[in-house]
């Protein structure tokens, strides 16, 4: 088997690793930071908006078992792309959305899956979401790891934020990928 990589920006990043750590085929779900021109950043130096960075995760798949254009899909459910700054009650360019792509299958895919997501007309608002060439990935540190399972309160509070309602009222309709 030979593994690949997808690297999907969000919002908060703890948000973004149970709906991809729960699909067959997924490896590895790490929470970090892509896109920006500090090496090795901290959680607080790219809260601080001062690296360029954006919370990402950096999903390992086996392509025999879960597609990328699956990962795409998955992707698409858990954002709001037509907000460029930020998702739900997180703010800035930290936040941002982004498909990161490892290669140009990886963008053609991504980019077909937007202007279908587009013609769709399912916002009525553009989708901005940006498809970007993959950066260095640096991972976050390990309390940000699994957060989802370590911190089960504060994970809730954050779904609460306005990510949970957003997906049940826009993407209630759409069947679940397998």
């Amino acid at each position: 088997m030979k593994a690949e990589t997808a690297i999907f920006a969000g919002g908060c990043f703890w948000c973004m690793v149970e709906p991809f750590d729960s699909q067959p085929g997924i490896i590895s779900v790490v929470s970090g930071f892509t896109g920006g021109h500090t090496v090795n950043p901290t959680y607080e130096e790219v809260k601080s908006h001062t690296t360029g960075h954006t919370e990402a995760v950096k999903i390992t798949f086996d392509p025999s078992k879960i597609t990328y254009a699956a990962l795409v899909e998955i992707y698409w459910h858990q954002t709001d792309p037509t907000d460029a700054m930020g998702q739900f009650q997180d703010r800035g360019d930290n936040y941002r959305p982004v498909i990161f792509v490892n290669s140009a299958e990886q963008r053609a895919i991504a980019t077909a899956s937007k202007a279908k997501l587009q013609a769709a007309e399912r916002f009525d608002k553009p989708i901005v979401t940006t498809i970007e060439a993959a950066q260095p990935f640096y991972p976050a540190a390990a309390e940000h790891q699994r957060f989802y399972q370590n911190n089960p309160v504060v994970y809730a509070a954050q779904e609460a934020g306005g990510r949970a309602a957003f997906i049940a009222d826009n993407w209630a309709d759409t069947p679940k990928v397998d």
